[in-house]
């Protein structure tokens, strides 16, 4: 009976690797692809025949693609699956490939330093999207609007602040905080109570939604037990 060229590969690898410990057998070079693809193309790069190397090349290939299905919607999958080739063969392999072969001094390049943004924030545990929130809000006309919007405000800060302190925060800090942030063009009135800092501590995403809020003012529907009669 005649052996693909799959199953001979499985045969030749699994003669290699024998029963030897994963720390006596060479590092992989790309681990997501298993030590029997890394032997594959060990095995691939000792073919001779440069037309059998080229059908082994393609079939390692083949099987590559079906340990990595995710990577189908990857723009330019297969250049990506021969690049992969290339490294796990240190570069070594000699084959007729579809794409321009790889350096390794492609790989060895180090990306470019990616710059931190510009502009120091005065309250980090506020973050950076209510500062600009705190600019747009400083244009609003003064009316009903803008106190609404105020009082918003000035609770995401409470809760922030709550977010890394958990310690009971007064709202008068809350009030100086964003007449600073805003550089004096939000006030609040300080006889204005925001909600208590425990009762913000309390209530996260997952317990409001666990409160049956929406059954009459935030209390439990009771379950009816009825009796019936057999």
């Amino acid at each position: 009976m005649k052996l693909s060229l799959i199953d001979y590969l499985c045969l030749k690898i699994f003669a290699l690797l024998k029963m030897n410990y994963n720390t006596q057998l060479p590092r992989l070079i790309i681990s997501e692809y298993g030590r029997n693809v890394q032997g594959m193309v060990e095995h691939c790069c000792s073919i001779e025949d440069r037309e059998e190397r080229n059908r082994c090349a393609k079939v390692i290939i083949q099987v590559m693609g079906q340990l990595n299905p995710h990577l189908r919607d990857v723009p330019d999958f297969t250049h990506k699956l021969w690049d992969h080739l290339f490294v796990i063969s240190k570069f070594k392999l000699d084959v007729d490939s579809p794409y321009p072969k790889p350096s390794a001094e492609t790989f060895d390049t180090k990306p470019n330093r990616v710059n931190y943004p510009k502009g120091k924030m005065k309250y980090r545990h506020y973050g950076k999207i209510i500062e600009d929130i705190i600019e747009k809000a400083k244009k609003y006309e003064e009316g009903e609007e803008k106190e609404v919007l105020k009082r918003t405000l000035a609770t995401q800060l409470k809760k922030s602040y709550l977010t890394w302190n958990k310690d009971v925060v007064s709202d008068e800090i809350i009030f100086n905080h964003l007449a600073e942030l805003s550089e004096g063009a939000l006030r609040m009135d300080e006889t204005q109570k925001l909600t208590d800092s425990n009762d913000l501590i309390k209530r996260s995403p997952q317990q409001l939604n666990s409160t049956g809020s929406t059954n009459g003012g935030g209390k439990k529907r009771k379950k009816s037990h009825k009796k019936f009669k057999h």
